[in-house]
């Protein structure tokens, strides 16, 4: 078909996407009261968060549970159907339970909902029915706004699992800011991949002392090109009579120098002539992520890492972050 803006699977497409966007602002301007006491229930048990749901909802509910999880909240699933053959177990004293069912009548929920009412757990419902059994039981019902399922024959879970996912989305990160969690909070919970990786901080990359290419202002650059060329990093730190880092020589730094001054000349100069002063540098406690930012914007390839008062502590180059899979 030539018209591809108006060929049939993306006119379908955009008519999804419409009308699940319209069903989330819907969502996003009837956030009330509620939600808020959602959010102090949740953020007051000394437990855990139990998300339930079954079918779709089960599934939303498991990625809920999931992201809480990840993001400072203690949470698991718990199958509704497993609930009432023993699993019920799972669900101690200090636990609240977060439900979801479209309809608020899934029966498979009943033994939990019971279970949460016996033993005075708190129960919030993300419902799609305000007159339901769910929401008459919770302590806080969510109630989704009327919206059509994109499904053409308004059958199959759509608009419905949108907003579910949503909303648990929106408690979810209330509840990160509430408790002030961070991005070293959220290394601890994804230490594996590339995130873990990008969340990695700069000290545990880094070369340490040991192998740090320094040299004073006044060493003559002969000397000053054997201690570069004897680290391999591609440059040099001078520092001054402190130990803080004045200035640096790279590879580029050498070839600027040498079209300026020719050979003999240059390695008779001392390298604080030929440094470029106040260089790039970064703290250990920084995140990995942030040391490539400032490679990739200032187009280098190594930073030395220092303390506070600008003292070489360490050194990284971008193959540490090649290796660390953070590049």
């Amino acid at each position: 078909m030539n018209d591809l803006a108006h060929h049939p699977d993306l006119t379908e497409g955009r008519r999804v996407l419409a009308l699940e966007a319209d069903a989330l602002r819907a969502l996003s301007d009837g956030l009330d009261a509620r939600f808020v006491r959602a959010v102090e229930l949740l953020a007051g048990v000394t437990g855990r968060v139990v998300v339930s749901g079954m079918g779709k909802s089960g599934h939303v509910a498991r990625k809920i549970a999931a992201t809480m999880a990840s993001t400072g909240t203690p949470a698991l699933f718990v199958h509704p159907a497993e609930a009432s053959h023993g699993d019920l177990g799972m669900i101690l004293a200090g636990d609240a339970v977060l439900a979801l069912s479209n309809s608020g009548e899934t029966p498979e929920l009943a033994d939990l909902i019971a279970h949460s009412r016996r033993f005075s757990l708190p129960l919030i419902g993300i419902i799609g029915r305000a007159e339901s059994t769910l929401a008459r039981a919770a302590d806080v019902a969510l109630v989704l706004p009327a919206a059509a399922e994109a499904c053409p024959m308004g059958l199959a879970p759509t608009t419905s699992t949108t907003m579910q996912l949503a909303l648990g989305d929106a408690l979810a990160v209330a509840l990160l800011t509430r408790r002030g969690f961070t991005a070293s909070d959220f290394r601890v919970f994804h230490p594996g991949g590339k995130l873990g990786a990008r969340l990695s901080r700069v000290r545990d990359l880094m070369h340490g002392t040991a192998e740090l290419p320094l040299a004073p202002p006044d060493m003559p650059m002969e000397a000053a090109i054997l201690a570069m060329t004897a680290r391999r990093f591609g440059c040099l730190g001078v520092v001054s009579a402190d130990g803080a880092l004045a200035g640096v020589i790279t590879d580029g730094d050498l070839r600027r120098a040498l079209e300026a001054s020719g050979g003999a000349a240059l390695l008779a100069r001392p390298a604080g002539e030929v440094m470029t002063r106040n260089p790039r540098a970064i703290t250990g406690d920084a995140l990995a992520a942030e040391a490539l930012g400032l490679m990739n914007k200032h187009a280098i390839t190594a930073l030395f890492v220092v303390d506070e008062a600008r003292r070489p502590i360490g050194i990284l180059h971008i193959h540490d972050l090649l290796r660390a899979g953070v590049a």
